[in-house]
């Protein structure tokens, strides 16, 4: 039976589950959950968080240990490449607030999640108790964009290829690529060469479109 991938687009996390199937050329049917639907997750895995792996009607949450599952399920890993500690300081660093750019601009996109209003309004209800009112988020674009470009400068050097960030597929790319897939949904946003050829590579391979706004 083929394995079940429960997710919302938007997700990074899910969309680490997403890429190892992509990279490792294994199919999979993707179902996406309303932001809303508290029950379904919570009937899996006890609680409400995607993803979630279904097999044979056994269910794996967490996105690094379905990442770990999959890459190891045939004796085949495709995640061989070695990491590298300047891009796991990157990535915190942005996570630290990559969130203020993308995270008022995910609920007025067109997502499967977010197809009746009552799927947006909880995300809204829930996002900006975390993060703060909207309104204001997207005031202050200007601030994080400059700050997200910086950073884009910053990461170019430590691309070692276009086809992987570390010259072989790596728990880097999977902890990097959602990243910048999610600011594609961001305008304004300035990539360098290399980053910018990396993300088009890296959607191609794993199978996970951009949102291609920028």
């Amino acid at each position: 039976m083929m394995e079940v991938l429960y997710v919302y687009d938007h997700c990074p996390f899910c969309v680490k589950a997403r890429m190892i199937f992509g990279l490792k050329k294994r199919p999979y049917v993707i179902h996406y959950l309303l932001n809303d639907d508290e029950q379904t997750p919570i009937k899996m895995i006890g609680q409400k968080m995607l993803p979630i792996l279904e097999e044979d009607g056994h269910y794996t949450g967490e996105s690094m240990d379905i990442v770990h599952k999959i890459n190891k399920i045939d004796g085949n890993p495709v995640l061989i490449g070695e990491t590298n500690s300047a891009i796991t300081e990157w990535v915190k660093r942005v996570d630290s607030y990559i969130n203020k750019l993308l995270i008022p601009r995910y609920v007025s996109a067109t997502l499967p999640e977010f197809t009746t209003e009552e799927a947006r309004a909880y995300y809204t209800h829930k996002k900006e108790a975390a993060f703060g009112d909207f309104k204001t988020l997207l005031a202050e674009t200007d601030q994080w964009l400059a700050k997200i470009n910086q950073d884009l400068l910053a990461l170019e050097p430590l691309i070692k290829s276009t086809k992987a960030c570390n010259g072989e597929f790596s728990e880097d790319d999977i902890q990097l690529f959602p990243i910048l897939r999610g600011l594609s949904i961001v305008e304004g946003v300035k990539y360098p060469p290399k980053v910018d050829q990396y993300r088009k590579n890296m959607s191609d391979e794993s199978g996970v479109p951009l949102y291609n706004i920028s």
